[in-house]
């Protein structure tokens, strides 16, 4: 027997969607999705006149996901927007809203595998030339660089750093990372230097903040702009593809490469994809694994052109 016949689909996410949020505590980003691809399915349904959650059946989903495939998604989108689908199922079931596992009856598209995009180590070592304007605008940009390409951290974590996650004596930084979970990442005296260099500056331009503005919200966010305002994600996106694109010959620019690139060449030069793993917050191993395979590519490179045999016939 069927447990709250008469929930309609619309409620069922109404309440997904305070799980997702206020229970399990996903990032804002995180939430909008599952909810925004749940909705997509409810219009589909409602099309096909289903309202009530108890008349879903796996056709339902099997014919949306065909509809997704039809209107041109990529295999990789689609089977995020069925991993939605998932979570939504698991959480009525958890909550007895269905009685039955409606995604073991639908199939998840395979998806190759495509490998990471990254800078060449000559490419990522420009971001220490005299390339910055010399004032605080420079400096910051110089710094989000060296830090995403040091510690290989994520911008939004990049972004949340703080004051107190920085120990410049200890030459650690204090990551927060997905679903709040902390790391350690160790840093050299080079990139300890910068950033000290940078916070003097920083306290320079949150005393004029202070004396330009009433009312200036003295923030505990280690990276700030000119005006003393926390630095955002977007503001790091646009300093990475300025540099970069003129940097790099990759076909794209974008904080998340200079991560590829932080995993590629600590593996090009030896060192453990376990210890990879946990500077760059992985919770499985699978997750880094990928960069073996970028490496193996590296290396088959590296002999096509420099061997003298290598493309004889």
């Amino acid at each position: 027997m069927r447990i709250f016949a008469n929930v309609k689909i619309n409620e069922a996410i109404e309440r997904f969607a305070e799980y997702v949020s206020a229970e399990r505590r996903l990032a804002a980003g995180t939430v909008a999705y599952y909810v925004g691809e749940v909705r997509r399915f409810e219009a589909f349904a409602a099309q096909h006149e289903i309202e009530d959650l108890e008349e879903v059946e796996a056709r339902d989903v099997r014919a949306w996901q065909m509809s997704l495939v039809e209107s041109g998604e990529a295999p990789g989108t689609v089977v995020k927007q069925l991993a939605a689908m998932r979570a939504w199922f698991k959480f009525l079931r958890q909550r007895g809203m269905l009685d039955r596992d409606i995604m073991a009856k639908v199939s998840v598209p395979k998806v190759p595998k495509r490998l990471p995009i990254f800078f060449r180590e000559n490419e990522a070592e420009r971001i220490y030339d005299d390339i910055y304007p010399d004032n605080y605008s420079g400096e910051v940009d110089k710094l989000v660089l060296r830090l995403l390409y040091e510690t290989g951290m994520r911008r939004s974590e990049l972004a949340g750093l703080t004051l107190a996650s920085v120990d410049l004596a200890g030459l650690m930084l204090k990551v927060r990372g997905k679903r709040n979970k902390e790391r350690l990442i160790p840093i050299e005296r080079e990139l300890a230097s910068n950033i000290s260099r940078y916070m003097a500056l920083r306290e320079e331009t949150e005393r004029k903040a202070k004396a330009e503005r009433a009312g200036y919200y003295e923030s505990d966010i280690l990276l700030l702009d000119r005006k003393g305002e926390p630095l955002s994600v977007r503001a790091i996106y646009g300093i990475v593809e300025h540099y970069m694109g003129q940097l790099s010959n990759a076909d794209r620019t974008s904080p998340h490469i200079f991560r590829h690139s932080f995993a590629t060449h600590l593996l090009n030069e030896g060192a453990n994809i376990d210890a990879i793993r946990e500077l760059l917050g992985h919770s499985s191993l699978n997750s880094t694994e990928i960069y073996t395979h970028v490496t193996r590519e590296h290396l088959k490179e590296t002999y096509k052109h420099a061997h003298p045999r290598a493309n004889k016939k």
